[in-house]
């Protein structure tokens, strides 16, 4: 027997989550068997663990949208007893059942190897969120931005994917705005790499004017709605917008002119399905450009006891940087 966050849900409807002991052969079926050793806290976890369950269709459900372990048992010939492994994506956590469990049975073709200079708590403090962060970076870069352009700016900046993007671009020589409506994360966002803070009042109402003052050289966005469209509107000519998230709505109150006058770019980062050799590319690339000191200063410790408060706290936007869970602990 071993330990997880199991959502229930009752005959009225209403989910309730906690710790309880399951069996191996309640596990789903799967090609590989990984000791999980860590995972975080996403919004999608947030949703997952919360009241009506979310993204949740069958229960029981132990949630959980990455992990990070050893393989304790292969079927497939790819990986053996022993391998370090990272899983993110292809709804794990929300279809089939996540990590926040001792155990997962997943199949190979969603695990992708840990790399070697990674240690398996590292890789969750990069987790979803910095992989995502990762494939955003990579998208801007691959449709030609570079430092000498003029200034990247990340929304949501205190938030998972918002931090790692900052410490990523900071590391890389980019100039970095940081959009953050938390004063308090100021000196926070500064030691990750961000070179000056944007309050978010300053951006998150729309305009009537579709274009103003070319600004941005490159842009990361976590918050999407408003935000977004009077972004679009202040993008540089030939430049691009990496879009991660939608916390500020998924409505986009903006028009074309953007996109028919100056060139720009919406680039849209899904990090559920992204194929094999782009998983394998970005971890890759965090391993090389993520300043593993800053990533260690987004870190919050918690226990899988922790969760049920925490997928509370994530959903009100109340968590700054990275959660790290301790499956073990």
């Amino acid at each position: 027997m071993f330990n997880a966050l199991i959502v229930t849900k009752d005959a009225e409807g209403k989910t309730h989550a906690a710790v309880s002991q399951i069996a191996e052969t309640d596990l789903p079926e799967g090609e590989v068997t990984v000791a999980v050793e860590y995972s975080t806290v996403n919004y999608k976890d947030g949703l997952c663990i919360g009241p009506g369950g979310g993204l949740v269709r069958n229960y029981p459900h132990v949630p959980g949208i990455d992990l990070a372990g050893t393989v304790e048992a292969s079927d497939d010939p790819r990986y053996k007893a022993g391998d370090k492994v990272v899983l993110t994506g292809w709804r794990v956590g929300e279809a089939h059942w996540g990590g926040y469990s001792q155990k997962a049975r997943v199949k190979a073709d969603w695990l992708v190897p840990l790399p070697n200079g990674l240690s398996t708590r590292q890789a969750m403090a990069v987790g979803t969120a910095g992989f995502t962060a990762m494939l955003a970076v990579m998208a801007l870069e691959d449709h030609g931005l570079t430092p000498d352009k003029g200034e990247v700016l990340v929304t949501g900046a205190a938030g998972g994917v918002g931090s790692v993007a900052t410490a990523i671009l900071g590391h890389l020589g980019y100039q970095v705005a940081a959009v953050t409506g938390r004063p308090e994360t100021a000196d926070y966002l500064t030691g990750l790499g961000a070179s000056r803070i944007v309050p978010r009042e300053e951006l998150n109402e729309t305009v009537k004017r579709p274009l103003e003052a070319e600004t941005w050289a490159g842009c990361v966005d976590a918050v999407g709605g408003d935000m977004l469209a009077r972004v679009l509107g202040q993008m540089k000519y030939g430049s691009s917008v990496a879009a991660v998230g939608l916390a500020g709505g998924a409505g986009l109150p903006a028009t074309v002119i953007p996109f028919l006058l100056r060139g720009v770019n919406l680039l849209g980062i899904d990090s559920v399905m992204q194929p094999y050799e782009n998983r394998v590319r970005a971890w890759e690339r965090i391993e090389k450009d993520l300043p593993m000191k800053k990533l260690e200063a987004m870190v919050q410790p918690a226990t899988l006891a922790d969760l049920p408060s925490l997928g509370a706290s994530i959903l009100k936007g109340q968590i700054k940087g990275r959660v790290v869970v301790d499956v073990n602990a």
